[in-house]
Parts: structure tokens; C-alpha cells; sequence
């Protein structure tokens, strides 16, 4: 495969991908040399494992672009991880603000009839300045008389939506008679911007789950495509990862895929729950229901773990003065009796229904369901170098030592079970260990 123009690469599936921030991408893609570029997500994967020819085009592009969860988490079984996400619908507003800042012309070809007129009224509109030199639908007759149009618009950036892997076999096959300077594969980016189909909520599209919300509104064309497609698409990625990295990827990537399923699981059948919870909470004390914090993850890398709100709003302002009332060590500060918990935050701390919430957090992969609890940031500080080595792994919402004793247990008793636990992890521990936690819970040991 060609190189990816300068920028640094992930291999991933055996694709050579673009490893960059929106910005970086787009100033490679618009820096004036001749571009033919495809993005890439776990469907086109799964076509280039049984087309041939599409795999040729694809291979053939000057630069392939991740676009989606699925390669973010084939990314994650071989140890590496992209450093943005570049999908089309993200990536096109950077790409229209630069083409007016540099005075580009787009031609905007593909979707049903009307599609890319529409969606090129709209992106004028957002974009004010913008030069549209074209659009038509992607019903292709004649693709010399097509190729012979664009040509005569005087474009600079062609986009192509007409999805894979008829975009990039247009491209692939008529890309040296093409003028546009660039020319894209964009999928079905035109529906999104002329509004014919609306994005994922937000909080979705953050935990990797557009997919599910694109199937809801789409079941009859896109059921199959996800349903058996995803599953496939893991399988695929597992064993590219068991091929470049042996055993160890395949239990990561087991681990993964048990905890995507059993996390979706949870969240499907405990959903009443969480909203019950989260109205007792309201109820109880001011403010929101969910508290927010920072944590440090794996390899000393900071996240922001979610949790069921268990205290008062000025919670923080007083702990410094608690502190030093502490029956605990000092590493790891908790109070049997803290006057900041309120009734319902007893009552869930006792449960560990606070730690519900955490399962956003497994599904973006900042957490698993099985491992050393995240610390924060002032106790990892505090942290010797051998107690560090519990920052090796994954954070999990329930661990060794939750099911050994809960907060009963001293720090350091804690630091041993964690690094034990990382140096002998296997998913039939993982499976106990969950299989324990509810028992753990009910005897209230350590729940405080």
C-alpha cells in the first residue's frame, strides 16, 4: 500500500491508516498535491476480505482515513490507539472552512436525485463563501460525460457518495482523468448534511455507538450490515491481532468482547433501575445526578470516571478539613461515617449501584469490568514505584479485592491483590470475579 502522505500510519487489518488530528488530516489532504483518498470504516473491511477488486481500489488510494469504532477497537487489540477518529461527517466542517480560507471550489457528485443540490444549499448556508461548482446525483449513466462535467466546473475538491465500493471504483477507475486536485469517498455524508438523516445523539456517537442509533432508523438496509457485519468484523480483527501479536491480543481482545456484551447487557436490563436511582437522587439534595471525576486509568493516563452522585454538593470544599479525621490510610482516603454522604448515597454506596454509571466508561474503553480500581490523581502521586505497577492494566468497576474485603482492606493489602491480579488475569478470573461481586455486595463488608 501507498504510504499515508507524510503522516504517521496505523496498520491496522492490513490497511495502512492515517494516525492524525482532523486538522493535520485535512491541511495533508489540501496541501496541493493530487490526492485520491477513501475513508475506511469495519464495513469496507469486511468487502475488501471478499472483493478483490475493491481491496485493489482501496490499496490503490494515496491515503485511507479510520473512520468509526470498529477500527478504533482493532487498533486497541493490536496496542495501539488512533489519535482522532476521522469520519466523514466530522472531518467535512473542517474541510469547508479551510476550502474558504484557501478559496476552494467543491463538486459535490452522488446520493438519490436532489440529495447533493440540497446538502450543498445547506453547507453554502452554513459556511457563507464557500464555492459550490456543482453537484449531481449519483446515478452515473455516462462516466465519461460525468468525468468531462466535473472537469469543466474547474473544481478543486471532488466528493464522491455513492458508498463503498462503488464511490472508490469511480474514483479508482477514472481518477487520472479527473481535475479536482482532490478527489473523496464520503459515503453517505450528503444525506447528513441536507438533513435527510439525522446524526447520533452526541453521548452516542462519544461511546462508539452511531452504529446502533444508523440500524434503529434504518433496520431493513443497514440490519445485516451490523448485525452479522460487526461480529464478522471482531472475528476479522481478532485474528489479524492473534497473527501480529500471539496470545495475549486474543485474550485482550476476549476481554473486550465480554465486556462489550455483558456492559450492554447490564445497561438494557438495569435501565429502569439507573432512572430510578438517578430521580432519588434529584430528590434528595441539589444538584445533578452523576458526579464526574478524574481518574487515572491504565499506563498513568487520565480519564473522567462517571459515577451515581452519593453526596452533598459541597462535598470537595469540605474534604480537606475530614482529611485529617480520616480512619484510613493515608494513600487512599474514605470515612466509615462521612457527614458528606447523603441517605441515598448510603443507601448506593452500600449497593455499589453508584458504580453503575461507570459502564459509559467500559463502553469507551477507558475501563473494563474486571480490574484495579482507578485512582485519583493525588493518590497516584503518592504512589512508590512497585505500587505503580497496578496502573498496568485497565481499570475495572469490580476487582480482586472488592470481592476480598472491600475498603475493610488496608492500601497495601489492595496494591497486592491489583498486581496479582494483572500478573495472572485470565477471562475464567474475570469471570469469577464477577460471579463473586453481588455476593460481595450483599454481605456489606467494607461498603462505605
Amino acid at each position: 500500500m501507498p504510504d499515508c502522505c507524510s503522516l504517521p500510519c496505523l496498520r491496522v487489518c492490513d490497511v495502512d491508516l492515517v494516525d492524525a488530528t482532523r486538522d493535520e488530516a485535512v491541511a495533508m489532504l489540501l496541501d496541493g498535491a493530487r490526492r485520491r483518498v477513501a475513508f475506511v470504516n469495519a464495513d469496507c473491511v469486511n468487502i475488501a476480505a471478499r472483493d478483490d477488486a475493491y481491496a485493489r481500489d482501496l490499496a490503490g488510494m494515496d491515503a485511507r482515513l479510520p473512520d468509526g469504532s470498529g477500527l478504533a477497537l482493532a487498533a486497541g487489540l493490536i496496542g495501539k490507539r488512533f489519535t482522532a477518529n476521522l469520519n466523514g461527517t466530522d472531518l467535512f466542517p473542517v474541510l469547508c472552512r479551510e476550502a474558504v480560507a484557501r478559496g476552494l471550489s467543491l463538486y459535490m457528485l452522488g446520493g438519490a436525485p436532489g440529495v447533493a443540490a440540497r446538502a450543498a444549499e445547506r453547507v453554502q448556508e452554513t459556511y457563507p463563501g464557500l464555492r459550490i461548482a456543482g453537484t449531481a446525483h449519483g446515478y452515473v449513466e455516462d462516466p465519461v460525460r460525468t468525468v468531462a462535467q466535473i472537469n469543466r466546473s474547474g473544481a478543486d475538491i471532488l466528493l464522491v457518495a455513492m458508498g463503498a465500493p462503488y464511490q472508490e471504483a469511480f474514483i479508482a477507475r477514472h481518477g487520472e482523468a479527473l481535475s479536482p486536485t482532490l478527489c473523496m469517498g464520503v459515503g453517505g455524508l450528503f444525506d447528513f448534511v441536507a438533513g435527510d438523516r439525522p446524526r447520533a445523539p452526541a453521548p452516542l456517537r462519544r461511546v462508539g455507538m452511531e452504529w446502533a442509533w444508523r440500524m434503529a432508523l434504518e433496520p431493513g438496509r443497514l440490519g445485516r450490515r451490523y448485525l452479522l457485519g460487526n461480529p464478522a468484523f471482531v472475528l476479522r480483527a481478532v485474528r489479524h491481532a492473534w497473527r501480529d501479536r500471539g496470545r495475549d491480543v486474543a485474550r485482550a481482545a476476549v476481554k473486550r468482547t465480554m465486556d462489550l456484551a455483558l456492559t450492554a447487557l447490564g445497561i438494557a436490563i438495569l435501565s429502569p433501575v439507573l432512572l430510578l436511582v438517578a430521580l432519588a437522587i434529584m430528590a434528595e439534595s441539589r444538584g445533578g445526578p452523576f458526579f464526574v471525576q478524574t481518574r487515572v486509568g491504565r499506563d498513568g493516563v487520565p480519564f473522567r470516571m462517571v459515577k451515581f452522585r452519593t453526596m452533598y454538593a459541597d462535598a470537595e470544599a469540605r474534604l480537606d478539613e475530614l482529611r485529617r479525621q480520616s480512619d484510613r490510610d493515608v494513600v487512599c482516603f474514605k470515612m466509615e461515617d462521612d457527614p458528606r454522604v447523603t441517605r441515598v448515597g448510603r443507601i448506593l454506596r452500600k449497593s455499589s449501584l453508584d458504580e453503575l454509571p461507570q459502564f459509559l466508561n467500559v463502553l469507551r474503553g477507558e475501563m473494563s469490568l474486571v480490574g484495579p480500581r482507578p485512582a485519583l490523581p493525588c493518590e497516584v502521586a503518592l504512589y512508590s514505584k512497585a505500587e505503580r505497577a497496578r496502573l498496568a492494566g485497565l481499570p475495572g468497576i469490580t476487582c480482586l479485592w472488592q470481592i476480598a474485603g472491600r475498603a475493610d482492606l488496608v492500601f497495601d493489602k489492595q496494591v497486592d491483590l491489583d498486581i496479582a491480579y494483572l500478573r495472572s488475569s485470565s477471562i475464567w478470573l474475570d469471570i469469577a470475579i464477577i460471579a463473586l461481586t453481588p455476593v460481595a455486595i450483599l454481605s456489606r463488608r467494607g461498603a462505605y
